[in-house]
């Protein structure tokens, strides 16, 4: 656990929200080729790119708290 405040929070949180806007942009330039499938299809894809965004996010948030992309050894 950090003792003194440091910047990498509100930077982090700024590249997070910087992040996932230009991601929703991407997945929205890709909603007039997925427009064309299947609705089945259209669930899945739209399922999976509304989730695969939390992959890094666990290593991203480790980063703000601690200042390592590693997972801290437990005690």
């Amino acid at each position: 656990m950090r003792e003194k405040p440091t910047l990498r929070i509100p930077f982090g949180i700024l590249g997070l929200m910087a992040g996932l806007a230009i991601y929703a942009l991407l997945v929205a330039k890709a909603s007039d080729l997925i427009a064309g499938w299947h609705i089945l299809a259209q669930t899945v894809i739209y399922i999976v790119l509304g989730t695969i965004w939390l992959l890094p996010l666990k290593r991203f948030l480790i980063w703000m708290e601690t200042g390592s992309w590693r997972v801290p050894p437990t005690e």
